[in-house]
């Protein structure tokens, strides 16, 4: 934990060289949000190879580039694309941005994510605010020798994702008539896919959806002490008595087609950020 602090200060160095602005908010553009970046007025950008100590992306669809901006004049901080266990990174290489983030200056986390729906109230499409999270992922960023420049021992995490701004976001849906739903993540190693006993599991202990990402990196928000939005695009149902084999094209395709709704909520939930501030 020492040596992740120089990691972050060096990281954060080099883009503070090139932006010298304090970001508002940090956000992570998983997949169903990278079209967000057309809604910031870019001032820099970085390659994440540009970065030091940046892993690179390999995800799908995951362009792997640092953004940085305003959105509707709030300045924030963009990735567009993460990274996740199953490329090979530890937890603490793949939440490393959310530390630079808040070392730049960031007092809150947009982050976002593709996910397979098991709560049967759910559909392909649908938009679900993240109350809570379940972290079976067998790991966790925070092990090791604690650095109390970073955060604290044991953070607290009775309230992970910030109920003021779920509820910003909620009633932003019912206004737009945008389906969004309030539930619990749960996040998997990865990367294949789960069993239809495994998603009984999942079910039975609370989970309404499911993915591979997010956790990580709310984990270490809350660690950093930012406030913490999170949104899931229900891009496959699993339903274990009527699974049917992942289709991957038609997971990204759904994604996509969830994206204008996506940005709407989350520039939304940051304009009231921008009111509360005025």
């Amino acid at each position: 934990m020492l040596e992740l602090y120089a990691q972050t200060q060096a990281a954060a160095e080099v883009i503070a060289a090139k932006w010298g602005k304090k970001p508002h908010a940090g956000i992570i553009l998983g997949t169903g949000l990278g079209g967000l970046v057309k809604s910031i007025v870019e001032e820099a950008s970085f390659d994440y190879e540009e970065i030091p100590h940046f892993p690179k992306s390999t995800a799908t669809s995951h362009r792997g580039r640092l953004v940085c901006g305003t959105l509707n004049g709030l300045p924030v901080v963009a990735m567009e694309g993460r990274f996740h266990m199953y490329e090979g990174y530890s937890l603490k290489q793949i939440t490393l941005p959310v530390r630079v983030m808040k070392m730049l200056g960031a007092n809150m986390l947009v982050v976002s994510n593709a996910c397979g729906g098991m709560n049967p109230y759910y559909n392909c499409g649908d938009i679900m605010l993240i109350e809570d999270h379940i972290n079976l992922m067998g790991d966790n960023p925070l092990i090791g020798i604690n650095d109390d420049r970073l955060g604290p021992r044991f953070p607290d995490m009775c309230e992970p994702y910030e109920q003021a701004l779920i509820g910003r976001a909620l009633a932003l849906a019912r206004r737009e008539n945008i389906v969004a739903h309030k539930g619990v993540f749960v996040a998997v190693a990865g990367p294949n896919l789960e069993t239809r006993a495994e998603y009984r599991f999942l079910r039975q202990i609370g989970a309404d959806v499911v993915g591979m990402s997010t956790v990580p990196e709310v984990i270490v928000a809350v660690h950093a002490g930012l406030r913490v939005v999170g949104f899931s695009v229900v891009t496959d149902m699993c339903l274990p008595d009527c699974l049917e084999p992942a289709d991957v094209p038609k997971i990204i395709a759904t994604a996509n087609a969830a994206e204008p709704n996506l940005c709407k909520l989350v520039i939304g939930v940051l304009a009231g950020e921008k009111e509360a501030a005025a």
